[in-house]
């Protein structure tokens, strides 16, 4: 009769609770290495390679600091340049930081009807829906705020109404410069003013 099949111990990381194999996927890799390095070294190998370095260059950088060369010709190629750091988002996206710009685009659709598309309004503090009903009073004709495929709110206004739309923001909302207005014209972006 065969052996029964042991169950297989997983080591779990105590900072992103995932298996230590799976670390480098987690929301903050940087705060797992040193608990790797401790406990599970033989699964990153160059974790270790790496801390070493980190840590000649520290010892070289301190007997530069103190007048001992380490007998490199240029003391300032062995230390690390300091990077500064990154706001990152779970899953560890870098967040940027948006232009405050708005983006008016036509799509048409049906052939024969026209949206035009505001992206961007409330980068300078105009609230949406505010914005969505003078729009639509304006130009007598449906103006809603919409969830576009970015996940960002915009609004769609139905109509070619890109012709006054320029003139009508900056008047409406002084915080709104004709300079950080753009249409997007077959795929380009191209400035308003």
């Amino acid at each position: 009769m065969a052996e029964k099949p042991q169950p297989v111990q997983v080591q779990y990381c105590p900072v992103c609770s995932l298996p230590a194999e799976y670390c480098e996927f987690g929301p903050d890799f940087e705060k797992c290495k040193p608990w790797l390095i401790q406990n599970a070294p033989q699964l990153y190998p160059d974790l270790l390679k790496e801390a070493s370095n980190k840590a000649a260059d520290k010892v070289a950088e301190q007997l530069q600091n103190t007048g001992i060369s380490s007998g490199s010709s240029d003391g300032a190629a062995t230390s690390a340049p300091k990077q500064e750091e990154v706001k990152r988002l779970p899953g560890g996206k870098i967040k940027k930081k948006e232009k405050q710009e708005v983006i008016i685009e036509k799509v048409i659709r049906n052939k024969r009807k026209c949206i035009t598309t505001v992206k961007g309004l409330d980068l300078f503090g105009v609230k949406l829906s505010e914005a969505s009903k003078k729009l639509g009073k304006k130009f007598a004709t449906g103006a809603s705020v919409v969830k576009g495929p970015t996940e960002k709110e915009q609004i769609d206004v139905q109509g070619d109404i890109s012709y006054d739309i320029v003139e009508f923001i900056t008047e409406t909302w002084s915080d709104v410069p004709e300079t950080a207005i753009f249409f997007i014209e077959d795929g380009k972006k191209v400035p308003a003013a």
